[in-house]
């Protein structure tokens, strides 16, 4: 990539800056109130249920409804609450959510008004770290709402969000290393004119897969919702607010979801450029302001991958989750960026033999097979029914697993023909 690709950024006037930030201001709240009304529909349709279908055509005001309703309600600041810290924790988590879109690529360059202006707002060469970097202000906000609320819930639901945060960001980023060093660049508008020819998503599968996983549990969205688990911590992080403060709440997952999901389009899926198909029998799908048809079509595509695991996956357990996170993709995306920058330096530089590439890569192999089949062993081992004593006269109960025991359950819950409860926390 050549240093004056973005010489195209930061010429524009006073009044087109504010013309495209108005722009994404507005079609990021449209695209909210979509995403709401959408999502309602799709889990309805997968429940054989109808969803909204009043207000408005196929229901689409039913999330104005819904808006208009949460600031007519009353606005309620709990005695125990840190006043301040309590008001400004929603602020903290919305506004970030809608800066981390600045540096979004949407289009090529376009006639605005009688102004030649690319359809993004600005760029710079670490444009992917300043993405990231924004959207993990935004958790301060989660965490500072659990703990000016004065509730042992909202505090338990900001640590589990700060923890969760930690975990997947890590692998997160670990799986965009594989794309600066294809793409050459930490820019947006580079990474998609280096994917003019080929998706680094199909190239870079593994990638993209651990970016999706990762993606889901950044936005703390179902199966891996489990700082606002309502069976455990009611509502938490947010339990104890109310009105306008818990829709800024609302407003920044679900922007931050379609943050999540315009970086993949712009990192994996070639951004605004058209689908293959397309290009190939139309010569102009890549010029004016048809590549936004293109990029949001692939934006929604994932909001619909969020949609689609909500209605059909049950949430995980806490430890299964950080375990799986920290033992799981962190490990597989580590190995993947060695695989990857090898085989960039051999096909850039052809320094390295190719017998001793193949005895490292078997040596790997081996080391990891290994430790697999070890770790399987061992979660085997951990999950063998335990045998439990049965009480003279009681009911006959199943063995449990050495999970369980160990969690607090050694002693089963058995019912004896008394009708006395023994064993347990009973």
């Amino acid at each position: 990539m050549e240093a004056d690709d973005l010489s195209e950024f930061g010429n524009d006037v006073w009044w087109i800056i504010l013309v495209k930030s108005l722009l994404i201001f507005v079609v990021l709240v449209l695209l909210t109130l979509f995403n709401i009304w959408w999502e309602r529909r799709v889990v309805a349709r997968m429940q054989h249920r109808i969803g909204p279908n009043v207000n408005g055509p196929f229901g689409l005001l039913q999330s104005l409804a819904d808006g208009v309703k949460l600031a007519l309600k009353e606005d309620i600041i709990p005695k125990a609450a840190d006043k301040w810290v309590f008001l400004l924790a929603p602020v903290i988590a919305a506004v970030p959510a809608f800066v981390t879109f600045s540096v979004i690529p949407f289009g090529p360059v376009v006639n605005m008004f009688g102004e030649e202006t690319p359809l993004q707002l600005t760029d710079m060469p670490v444009a992917v770290l300043f993405v990231m970097a924004i959207a993990s202000i935004g958790i301060y906000g989660i965490v500072l709402g659990g703990w000016s609320s004065g509730s042992t819930y909202s505090l338990l639901g900001g640590l589990r969000s700060s923890a969760q945060m930690i975990s997947y960001e890590v692998a997160m980023g670990l799986a965009l290393v594989a794309v600066f060093l294809y793409a050459g660049s930490m820019s947006t508008s580079e990474i998609v004119e280096a994917q003019d020819d080929l998706w680094f998503g199909l190239i870079l599968v593994p990638s993209f897969v651990i970016y999706v996983i990762a993606m889901i549990g950044e936005t703390n969205r179902a199966p891996f919702d489990l700082p606002e688990a309502e069976g455990e911590l009611v509502g938490g992080f947010h339990t104890e607010y109310s009105s306008l403060k818990f829709a800024l709440f609302f407003l920044a997952e679900y922007i931050n979801m379609a943050t999540v999901s315009a970086l993949a389009t712009t990192l994996f899926l070639g951004g605004w450029h058209a689908p293959f198909w397309i290009d190939e029998v139309w010569a102009g799908a890549n010029e004016g302001y048809w590549p936004l048809l293109w990029f949001f079509g692939k934006v929604l595509f994932f909001i619909f991958i969020f949609i689609w695991l909500r209605g059909s996956l049950p949430r995980l357990r806490y430890d299964q989750f950080m375990a799986f996170g920290w033992k799981r993709l962190i490990p597989i995306a580590l190995v993947w960026i060695v695989a990857v920058a090898t085989i960039r330096s051999i096909s850039l530089d052809g320094g390295i033999d190719r017998q001793y590439l193949l005895i490292g890569i078997g040596a790997l192999a081996v080391v990891f097979l290994v430790l697999f089949f070890i770790g399987a062993k061992e979660e085997s081992d951990a999950e063998a029914p335990v045998a439990v004593e049965q009480r003279p006269g009681a009911f006959p109960v199943p063995p449990m697993p050495a999970g369980g025991a160990v969690r607090g359950a050694a002693k089963p819950l058995t019912f004896s023909t008394s009708s006395t409860v023994t064993g347990g926390d009973a």
